[in-house]
């Protein structure tokens, strides 16, 4: 049976604060059952040096482990487990796993498996190396991934004008399957008002965590001693006076039109803020005079949409009708993006909801190509997600991205294009497609519609591009004019053979 270290004391909290931080933490890390790890794991690796860097600047978690893995097996291998707690599965975001060293090589396969422990607990990934690792040889992993509501309001609920604080737990020793030699975890934070943390005893000589401005260290620690699948909790709390923002649900459809040489784009979006709710009644009052002053907020004021250089006809419509509080600003520049300011009808404090959706036109030119293989093969390249740009982020529990392709498109194939860092996405397994038709006004046959699905995104994601592949020939792009002058055509027919029939009664 692991042994599961005890928190020591927060610093900085009043008595009923400390008390729901720490019982927060014992039920999310001391109430998992201890695993003997190495009884369901082959020890066939060893973790050298681990290195996590969690990102706090945003609404949601973002988390890099950097980690040098040494092969101490008698025989090269392939394949890497990382552990997540069960309860985390459901949240983890745009996991991928790459060559620290040679990023440019691409993600390495990840796969959810199951393990032959009977501990449920805990969700296992395989990350496949594209070759085995020699005995003795050593590779350095980037793993990469983003949590999302997962941060927790403290207080609940807080006045108005208040400040707004978030909570994080984790472990110190970060879950591994392996033995890990040396480890430490660096949390960057929005500000340096931090009321309470976890302060360790006994895991280290010195102070820890090590504060240097916004950056809290923990560690290093030595842990060659110490039991793969230990745990010892870990809780922060800091000012993050900025508004929580999640979207349950993003649907982006892009709509090309050959005939017209236009990239119709629309998103619907239904926000929520995830931040404090109020514990009093809203005053517009109280909100006009912080208007006026400046003052941060943690509810949602406005949003920035930044659009690709020469869009036009942008449009704001939420459940009521078209809003009027809106600008658009062209870029000054041909290759500068525009940028479309919005402001909702009122604003989202913690736990309010708000839906509404944006619009634009672009040139299709800007965005699709003919490949080279054939006259009638098309690419088109556009972005995965676009959305609005934000300090404190932006996180989608659910996308769903629909790319409505001409009439008697066919042959239809994707691609989301990696970059040498991650982008946010996740694996290609993890995102759901299908092809349909999708009929309007004078189709025939019914467009050809591409619908992507991912759940757990962030707005990492946004650098990403959709690059889709298609045959289109010309007499395709014919099919809608001839089909309508054809029944043009037999309309009036019919009614010049209708009007030449005698129906006049004669004398015999």
């Amino acid at each position: 049976m692991l042994q599961v270290a005890t928190p020591s004391t927060f610093f900085h909290l009043q008595q009923h604060s400390v008390t729901m931080l720490a019982l927060f933490a014992v039920l999310l890390f001391c109430g998992l059952p201890c695993l003997a790890w190495a009884e369901s794991f082959a020890q066939v690796f060893k973790n050298v040096n681990l290195v996590r860097n969690t990102n706090l600047e945003k609404g949601y978690v973002r988390e890099t482990v950097n980690v040098v893995v040494e092969n101490v097996d008698k025989k090269p291998q392939s394949q890497y487990y990382i552990p997540f707690a069960t309860d985390l599965v459901d949240k983890i975001g745009g996991l991928e796993v790459r060559d620290k060293k040679a990023p440019e090589k691409g993600r390495f396969d990840v796969e959810a498996v199951e393990s032959s422990s009977s501990n449920g607990d805990f969700q296992y990934y395989l990350v496949q190396f594209p070759e085995p690792i020699a005995p003795k040889s050593q590779i350095t992993l980037g793993i990469s991934y983003y949590l999302l509501s997962t941060l927790s309001p403290r207080p609940a609920t807080i006045g108005q004008s208040d400040k707004q604080y978030l909570t994080h737990t984790f472990s110190a020793y970060f879950p591994s399957v392996y033995q890990t030699v040396t480890q430490k975890t660096k949390l960057k934070l929005p500000s340096t008002n931090v009321p309470g943390y976890t302060s360790t005893k006994g895991l280290k000589s010195g102070a820890d965590p090590e504060r240097q401005g916004t950056t809290y260290t923990y560690g290093p620690y030595e842990t060659s001693d110490v039991a793969p699948g230990t745990v010892y909790p870990i809780t922060i709390r800091y000012e993050f006076t900025k508004p929580v923002i999640t979207a349950s649900l993003l649907e982006r459809d892009l709509e090309v039109s050959h005939w017209g040489g236009n990239l119709a784009t629309e998103e619907r979006y239904w926000l929520r803020n995830n931040g404090s709710k109020l514990e009093n009644q809203f005053s517009r009052v109280e909100w006009t005079i912080s208007n006026y002053q400046q003052l941060p907020s943690s509810a949602i004021r406005e949003l920035k949409y930044p659009l690709k250089p020469g869009s036009v006809d942008p449009y704001f419509i939420d459940d009521i009708g078209n809003v009027s509080t809106s600008r658009y600003r062209p870029g000054k520049a041909p290759n500068r993006d525009g940028f479309l300011e919005l402001r909702p009808r009122y604003p989202v404090f913690g736990g309010w909801n708000y839906s509404f959706r944006i619009g634009w036109n672009n040139e299709l030119s800007a965005f699709l190509r003919q490949a080279v293989a054939g006259a009638d093969s098309y690419v088109l390249k556009v972005p995965f997600i676009e959305g609005p740009k934000a300090l404190e982020g932006v996180q989608y529990e659910k996308a769903v991205v629909r790319v409505i392709l001409p009439e008697g498109a066919r042959n239809v194939q994707y691609e989301l294009v990696d970059g040498d860092s991650s982008n946010g996405l996740p694996g290609a397994d993890q995102i759901e497609s299908h092809i349909s038709s999708h009929k309007t006004f004078m189709d025939t046959l019914g467009r050809t519609a591409l619908t992507l699905t991912v759940e757990n995104l962030s707005d990492e994601a946004r650098g990403s591009q959709l690059v889709v592949t298609y045959d289109y020939s010309a007499w395709d792009g014919l099919r809608k004019p001839v089909t309508i002058t054809a029944g043009l055509l037999t309309v009036f027919v019919a009614a010049w053979f209708i009007g030449n029939i005698d129906v006049s009664i004669k004398k015999r």
